[in-house]
């Protein structure tokens, strides 16, 4: 019987330590107070956690199991999912049914699991009216729930940051139109690397924006902190929705020292990041082997180094 008894406290106590903390619980409708991202409350909060591949790419990915496995294992507080919008095939342009069936089970999996969930326009090319539709529908059937965060544009490419200006206020005005307070994330042009132009001239009227930087640490160095740094310090409220430790090009080696700057300038001004990504492609940045299974658990044999430097990330800096 004692023996019993204990068995049943530890189990209890495993219980309570996986499910410790509910960012949403503990942080409720985020806001954005000058550059800084805050909770209901007014404290800063620096959101950290990771991004789904491609939609269209990993659809295998794209489940509520998934979800709940990283919450429980690696301790994101926000999760990313990033919808393939023009790119490869069976993309959202091509077949918006199958990209709504691969997102909105994440979507689900996060507000149900109490995390938050970055809806993510992946794309590189500038597609207004398709934006302005998709985010409209994001924004009617989620937008009553604070999880969710509208990441507008992944990384423009060819675009000036003037055109960007205008998408911007066109898909915002959407999305306002149903959900009058949750975050809105804008991308700047050149990949994300541009902040400075944003800081030149942002958007005026809009309320919780944000604007976006990508990195990958192996190829943007101190140049690009100094960036960010300077544009936050001239009113930019930042947040970077997608980097990593390795080139731009996914590939390559990892950067652990580079890697680290990246965080400990992250951590000292208080951005929120999100790592590229949970998936499986032979490449640096895809963070499972092939012989993952779809829905976790992932132990250590399945995980690749930079799933591993995360997961380790996530742990060490998440509460």
């Amino acid at each position: 019987m004692k023996k019993n008894i204990i068995t049943l406290i530890v189990a209890v106590a495993c219980c309570v330590a996986v499910q410790a903390f509910d960012p949403v619980k503990q942080w409720g409708q985020l806001k954005v107070v000058g550059t800084q991202l805050c909770s209901e409350q007014g404290e800063p909060v620096v959101l950290r956690g990771v991004s789904f591949g491609w939609h269209n790419i990993w659809p295998r990915f794209y489940n509520k199991k998934a979800v709940k496995w990283l919450k429980q294992d690696w301790h994101p507080t926000v999760i990313r999912a990033a919808m393939g919008v023009s790119t490869v095939e069976d993309h959202y342009l091509d077949n918006p049914e199958f990209a709504l069936q691969c997102i909105e089970p994440v979507i689900k999996a996060a507000i149900k699991n109490d995390l938050y969930v970055i809806v993510d326009w992946h794309s590189h090319e500038m597609h207004t009216a398709e934006a302005v539709k998709f985010f409209g529908y994001i924004a009617q059937k989620y937008g009553k729930h604070p999880h969710v965060i509208y990441e507008l544009y992944n990384e423009p490419v060819e675009d000036s940051w003037e055109s960007l200006k205008d998408y911007a206020r066109e898909v915002i005005t959407e999305i306002r139109r149903h959900d009058p307070d949750n975050i809105i994330l804008m991308g700047c042009p050149h990949w994300d690397q541009d902040i400075h132009l944003v800081a030149d001239s942002p958007l005026q009227g809009f309320t919780n924006l944000m604007y976006t930087v990508h990195f990958y640490a192996a190829t943007h160095h101190q140049y690009l902190r100094d960036r960010m740094v300077d544009a936050i310090s001239r009113g930019v409220p930042v947040f970077v929705s997608e980097s990593a430790g390795m080139e731009a090009s996914g590939n390559g080696p990892l950067d652990p020292v580079e890697w680290q700057a990246w965080i400990d300038c992250m951590e000292q001004h208080k951005v929120s990041w999100v790592t590229w990504s949970l998936s499986d492609k032979d490449e640096t940045c895809s963070m499972l082997l092939p012989r993952a299974t779809a829905t976790g658990p992932w132990k250590d044999d399945v995980i690749k180094k930079s799933g591993k430097m995360l997961r380790d990330y996530l742990r060490r800096y998440n509460p």
